[in-house]
């Protein structure tokens, strides 16, 4: 394989510090505005709301003895290691599974840094309807997320391309 394919991906590793940047600074600014005043209604579906997770996807293993905060830590350290190695090995052409990729690496670096930081990870987005809530979430979160629908429609298109071949 060309040198220049191999690392190819990681040219987008920008966008993952751009992510860090973002999820960050609108952590700060939830803390500083939310604390001092409460919810701040966007939408009557949609608030801005301080929460604290400290454990996973829909606060797993949050009430466990604090044990929590450094397996979560040791998991996402793990994560990055892989994703960092799986993005040397992609070629050129697999762009949105780069993209999914780096997304998912911005996210966890930027929940990583709130669990090393804090112990916890801090959320704010609320959306909601009828009284029933989802529960919060902030930018990392959401760049995970739509990091892994990129990765997932990625392997489809190539298995779907494959079987045409």
């Amino acid at each position: 394989m060309p040198e220049h394919a191999k690392y190819s991906a990681l040219r987008w590793l920008w966008l993952a510090v751009l992510i860090v940047v973002l999820d960050q600074v609108t952590k700060i600014w939830a803390e500083t505005v939310l604390s001092a005043g409460g919810p701040i209604e966007v939408l009557s579906w949609f608030n801005f709301s301080l929460a604290y997770n400290r454990g996973a996807a829909f606060s797993f293993l949050a009430a466990a003895g604090g044990w929590q905060r450094y397996f979560f830590l040791g998991i996402g350290l793990i994560a990055v290691v892989i994703i960092v190695a799986w993005l040397r090995r992609l070629q050129a052409h697999e762009q949105m599974t780069a993209l999914g990729l780096v997304s998912i690496l911005g996210g966890a670096v930027g929940n990583l840094i709130d669990r090393a930081l804090y112990g916890h990870v801090i959320d704010f987005i609320d959306w909601h309807y009828a009284g029933w809530h989802w529960p919060a979430f902030n930018i990392a979160d959401s760049a995970i997320l739509i990091g892994a629908v990129l990765v997932v429609l990625s392997g489809l298109r190539s298995r779907k391309q494959e079987q045409a071949a």
